[in-house]
């Protein structure tokens, strides 16, 4: 068991709480001004010092993409077809992928990472703890967290290129459409296959053979269920509205990725009741799609009452992250917002906040001290505790 003692508690749920007690092992025990610690408790003083939950980063592409090594190490986007719904992040993560050692220096405890956007489907993200495990089933927290669709440049130039179908932003949207119709078909079977099979037992008769299986369906079958999300990579309005259009026809639940120019219509997303993974903002203009990038989209979408997060992209590197918040700070937004963008807001919109994104007892012990306050620009991270473990900072 440990405790951290006379800390400057900062949490979106519970506020501030001056010269606190977090009581922790792998779990959060007790949190408050007054805690009673066990005996034999190894205490932390933190006087002076803020503590905050781990920082989640709500998209990237970190483990999948290491550029140190070029070619040998770009596994994030099957291009050989436009719609790859049966890959799996999971398969290309790679635990020793140089720029995971960033992601705890920037106080960041969880990330959702996964394929890029190349593909109009690309496939299945998943959230990882980056606790130094060589395994990646050792780290992770949700898998699938969501399928990866992309709309807008990427897909149309890569595809395009090699004369197939989509070339064009509506033949973005019919790959995608064509993809979910494939589904449904797909689940139709799958449901009449069952209801004959009953059938035929209830008679004593030999039952049909079932549909062959198809992995890619069987994902987007799920998404039509409404069991994951898709991640739609969207920067432009028009795109982000293609996205909204094609969720609303066929009742599937979304994560706007990016939403660049979110701040154009952001009553139109509001009214959506989808949230917003704005970024990444701390980079140069790579696209015509991406000129009105700034921090004011995260400040207008959230005045909006839309759901933000923050996110990099794993083009900012994640030990610049803190940078992200004090940045919507300096737009306008509040300290308690931008807190909630990088902690509980990305945890509720990957559905691990029961687990990660406030200092609650009961939920997993990912806890940052910091030298500061942490939307100081000179603060920095003293130490980082994961699962109740002290993770090392280099």
């Amino acid at each position: 068991m440990k405790a951290i003692i006379n800390a400057t508690i900062y949490c979106p749920v519970n506020g501030l709480i001056k010269d606190g007690t977090i009581l922790f092992d792998a779990k959060i025990q007790a949190i408050g001004k007054t805690v009673d610690i066990p005996k034999g408790t190894k205490t932390i003083d933190a006087g002076g010092k803020y503590v905050v939950p781990g920082f989640i980063d709500a998209h990237t592409h970190q483990g999948l993409f290491d550029g140190s090594i070029g070619w040998a190490g770009s596994d994030g986007n099957e291009m050989t077809k436009a719609t790859t719904p049966e890959v799996r992040g999971i398969d290309s993560f790679n635990p020793s992928e140089p720029s995971l050692k960033e992601v705890i220096r920037g106080g960041v405890t969880s990330i959702n990472t996964g394929p890029g956007s190349g593909n109009v489907i690309s496939g299945e993200a998943l959230v990882v703890k980056p606790i130094g495990s060589g395994v990646v089933d050792e780290m992770i927290v949700k898998a699938p967290s969501g399928l990866k669709v992309a709309f807008g440049e990427n897909p149309k130039r890569i595809h395009g290129a090699e004369k197939r179908t989509p070339s064009t932003r509506m033949g973005v949207a019919s790959v995608l459409r064509n993809a979910l119709v494939e589904g449904q078909n797909h689940m139709r079977e799958l449901e009449n296959y069952l209801s004959s099979a009953e059938n035929a037992v209830e008679k004593g008769e030999s039952p049909p053979n079932p549909p062959k299986r198809d992995l890619g369906l069987e994902t987007i079958i799920r998404v039509l269920k409404r069991e994951i999300p898709i991640h739609a990579h969207a920067h432009r309005a028009d795109d982000i509205a293609t996205v909204i259009r094609i969720a609303n026809e066929f009742n599937i639940r979304v994560v706007l990725i990016h939403c660049t120019e979110g701040h154009k219509i952001t009553k139109f997303i509001a009214k959506s009741k989808f949230p917003a993974v704005v970024g990444p903002t701390m980079y140069w203009v790579s696209k015509p799609e991406t000129r009105e990038r700034g921090f004011k989209t995260a400040v207008e979408l959230n005045r909006a009452k839309v759901k933000v997060a923050l996110q990099t992209d794993s083009l900012t590197p994640m030990n610049y992250f803190p940078i992200l918040p004090m940045s919507v700070i300096k737009e306008g937004m509040s300290r308690d917002d931008a807190l909630k963008c990088v902690t509980i807001n990305p945890a509720e919109i990957l559905e691990i906040d029961d687990l990660v994104g406030s200092l609650e007892t009961g939920k997993d012990a990912d806890i940052v001290i910091w030298s500061g306050d942490p939307f100081e620009f000179y603060s920095k991270v003293e130490q980082v505790f994961i699962n109740g473990n002290s993770v090392p900072l280099n």
